[in-house]
C-alpha cells in the first residue's frame, strides 16, 4: 500500500492579476479576513495527514517561508503584554523543525516545471500537490477527501469540478464519464480546449495526488499551451502507463487566482464568523437598498 507523506506547493508565481498589491507581497500572502492564502492550504494539508510541505519558491518569497518560522520580537512583544491568545494563536502556524521544506524555481516555464523542481525531495513515493489559489471550504478537507479515495484505488488523482462552457478554456477538462460516487476513470486530458472541442465540461483544480512516474515525464520538459511545461501534458502520458481518476470533492471552492473569487472568499470567511457577521450582514443590505 503506497502512502501519501508529502505535498508540493508551488508558490513561485509573480501573481501579476493582483498588481500593484503584489509588487512587493507574494499573492500567496493575501490575507482570507486575517489569514494568508497559503496558510489555508497548508493547515489542510496537515490535518489531512501530510507530514511534509515542500515549497517550490522564486525571488521575493521570504515573506512566505518567514510566516511559518518564529517571530522573536513580536512574540516577545506579546508576552509582555500578556496577550496570551494571540501568541499561543501564532505558534500553532509554526509546524514542527523539519516538515517543511523549500526549493527553488528559478524560471516561470509552468506548473509541470514547478512540480518537476520538487523531485529529488519527493523521492520515488507518490506525493500531493496543492495550489494555495483554489481555496476550498468544506466540513473534511479536499485532500482528505482525495486521501480517502487513495488509499482504495492506489492511482493518480485530480480534483475536478464542472465549469461552464465559457470557462472550460481556462482549465485542464478530462475526457471521462460523469463521477459515479465523486470518482470517475480519466479516459485522456487536455490543457485549455476550445469549448467547442472539450471533451466534457470537467475542470481540474489545484489539488493533486500524483505517483512518481509523472517526474520521468516531466524529465523530458515537452511544452504545451502557453510555451509552458504543463502537468495536464505529463498526466496526458502518465495516463498511458496507469490509470489516473477524477474526484468531485464536497466542499465550496473559491477561485482566488481571480480577483472577484478573491472577495467571494474573503465575504464568505468573515460571514462564517458571528463577531464580524453581525456588523457585515446590515452593512451587506444596505449596499442593495
Amino acid at each position: 500500500m503506497m502512502k501519501v507523506r508529502k505535498a508540493v506547493f508551488p508558490v513561485a508565481g509573480l501573481g501579476t492579476r493582483f498588481l500593484p498589491a503584489t509588487k512587493a507581497m507574494p499573492k500567496e500572502m493575501l490575507p482570507i479576513v486575517d489569514k494568508p492564502l497559503i496558510q489555508y492550504a497548508v493547515e489542510e494539508a496537515l490535518s489531512s495527514g501530510i507530514e511534509e510541505i515542500i515549497f517550490v519558491t522564486g525571488r521575493n518569497k521570504t515573506a512566505l517561508e518567514d510566516h511559518f518560522d518564529h517571530s522573536c520580537e513580536l512574540e516577545h512583544t506579546l508576552m509582555a503584554r500578556s496577550k496570551d491568545a494571540l501568541l499561543a494563536e501564532l505558534r500553532t502556524l509554526i509546524p514542527e523543525t523539519g516538515t517543511i521544506s523549500y526549493t527553488r524555481q528559478n524560471e516561470p516555464l509552468g506548473l509541470g516545471h514547478a512540480i518537476w523542481c520538487a523531485r529529488n525531495i519527493v523521492g520515488q513515493e507518490p506525493f500531493a500537490v496543492l495550489l494555495a489559489d483554489d481555496l476550498i471550504k468544506a466540513p473534511t478537507p479536499c485532500l482528505g477527501q482525495m486521501l480517502a479515495q487513495f488509499d482504495k484505488l492506489q492511482a493518480s488523482m485530480v480534483a475536478v469540478v464542472a465549469v461552464e462552457r465559457e470557462n472550460i478554456s481556462k482549465y485542464g477538462i478530462l475526457d471521462a464519464d460523469p463521477p459515479t460516487n465523486g470518482v470517475t476513470q480519466v479516459r485522456g486530458l487536455v490543457e485549455k480546449p476550445d469549448p467547442d472541442q472539450a471533451p466534457s465540461n470537467l475542470a481540474i483544480i489545484g489539488r493533486y495526488i500524483l505517483t512518481p512516474e509523472i517526474f520521468t515525464i516531466l524529465d523530458q520538459k515537452e511544452t504545451g499551451a502557453g510555451g509552458e511545461i504543463q502537468i495536464t501534458d505529463a498526466m496526458a502520458r502518465l495516463l498511458q502507463q496507469q490509470a489516473i481518476y477524477g474526484f468531485t470533492y464536497q466542499g465550496t471552492r473559491f477561485d482566488c487566482g481571480s480577483k472577484a473569487g478573491f472577495q467571494m472568499a474573503n465575504l464568505s470567511h468573515a460571514m462564517d464568523r458571528p463577531d464580524m457577521r453581525a456588523q457585515l450582514e446590515p452593512f451587506i443590505k444596505s449596499l442593495f437598498c
